[in-house]
């Protein structure tokens, strides 16, 4: 029993660090979008454009048109039937096919309703490259962020050893970086347009993770996550106090 209250104090102290982190990024997003809005981030965009620019080749060209559409909506959806397949089929795990159904699913969503609010133009239009309709933010980074980073999530939980964990999550942690940056190499997006992707695509995914995990917790322990975290904080302080007071009563 003591084991299981340590256990769900570490789950409870994470979740509010989890809902912390996507407080501060929420604020980092606004701050963001509130700079695109007032132009004030054009001198980085065309700088970064710039960047880009000079190290254009046929080659590059190919390759990351190939890593762009790895995060267009079709290869996402694709990939998507796939992974719901495995994880209600085989890994019978009901929970994660839900949250992973919802955290995609509604990264569409929001793309879609953050681009109606804020109504940003491309700096360049590609329809071969799915770079149509508003700019910010981006949906190719967003929507990458959160199915890799769930997948990455899958593989970190899973019980593959150590080695092919961080093998797998480094390329998939890459893989959304690449795909991030073939959206500026093309030119269907704003740098800023990328990182708002990012923040945005972290938060959500965030959430998505923070909420599945204390479902889990719920579902696995008869030990209640608030009460778990109020009896760590009344040890620590009763430790601090002990200790405390030696210090006082030392000769």
């Amino acid at each position: 029993m003591e084991a299981d209250i340590k256990k769900a104090g570490f789950l409870s102290i994470v979740l509010i660090v989890g809902l912390r982190i996507a407080l501060l990024l929420i604020w980092l997003f606004s701050q963001l979008a509130d700079n695109v809005l007032e132009d004030r981030l054009e001198r980085f965009d065309s700088s970064a454009i710039g960047f880009f620019e000079t190290l254009q080749t046929s080659t590059l060209d190919v390759i990351y048109t190939s890593v762009t559409h790895m995060g267009s909506v079709w290869f996402v959806t694709s990939l998507s039937v796939v992974v719901i397949l495995s994880l209600w089929f085989k890994a019978r795990d009901k929970w994660a096919t839900l949250f992973f159904i919802i955290a995609v699913g509604g990264t569409g969503a929001l793309t879609w309703l953050l681009k109606q609010i804020y109504e940003r133009g491309r700096p360049s239009i590609n329809e071969a490259i799915d770079a149509i309709g508003f700019s910010f933010p981006s949906g190719h980074s967003m929507g990458s962020l959160v199915f890799y980073g769930f997948l990455i999530y899958l593989i970190v939980r899973s019980q593959q050893n150590k080695v092919i964990k961080i093998g797998f999550s480094m390329a998939l942690g890459l893989l959304i970086l690449l795909i991030g940056t073939s959206r500026i190499y093309l030119g269907a997006h704003f740098p800023s347009d990328i990182i708002a992707g990012y923040i945005a695509g972290t938060i959500w995914l965030t959430l998505c993770i923070l909420v599945l995990e204390w479902i889990r917790w719920q579902r696995s322990s008869q030990v209640h996550l608030g009460h778990a975290l109020q009896s760590i904080f009344f040890f620590s302080y009763g430790l601090f106090r002990h200790q405390d007071n030696k210090a006082i009563h030392k000769p």
